[in-house]
């Protein structure tokens, strides 16, 4: 439980991540991922939600200890939403940067945009508890959660 004074008590069980343009860049993991979600693993349940446009999200994360869900609908927004939902919101994180993202981060416990090399839109931005100027900050927030404390307290 991370408990962030007169914003909420967060009881994160599941780290939700888009892929393209939040932990990979065209379709390639970034450096310094792995090393995160193997210690982040030990504490959360690491999920990874994606178009895969690329086609390579199951050989780049061969090797992680992260669920990996594909999306298949033509509504993508919704689908990443109701995968929160069914994980049960009050116990994700969310982190993504696309128009996509935006429903997810919103119907998260905390909603994280990332403002990667891709960009972030306006709609995640607006939709998310908080802004990572990366994504190695935004899961590095979830090994050191005084930071969380110290961004989101009122």
């Amino acid at each position: 439980m991370i408990e962030i004074p007169n914003f909420k008590t967060l009881d994160i069980k599941h780290v939700v991540c888009d892929y393209n343009g939040t932990i990979a860049k065209d379709g390639s993991v970034l450096p310094g991922i792995k090393t995160l979600f193997e210690t982040l693993s030990k504490t959360y349940t690491l999920h990874v939600i994606t178009a895969d446009t690329f086609g390579s999200v199951h050989q780049q994360l061969q090797n992680y200890n992260a669920q990996i869900k594909v999306l298949s609908s033509n509504d993508h927004s919704k689908e990443k939403a109701d995968y929160i939902s069914s994980l049960g919101s009050e116990y994700c994180a969310a982190m993504g940067n696309g128009n996509n993202d935006a429903q997810m981060l919103k119907s998260a416990s905390i909603g994280i945009s990332i403002l990667s090399e891709e960009g972030c839109s306006t709609d995640a931005l607006l939709s998310a508890d908080m802004m990572c100027k990366n994504i190695s900050d935004a899961l590095s927030a979830f090994i050191y959660p005084k930071r969380l404390i110290a961004t989101l307290r009122k």
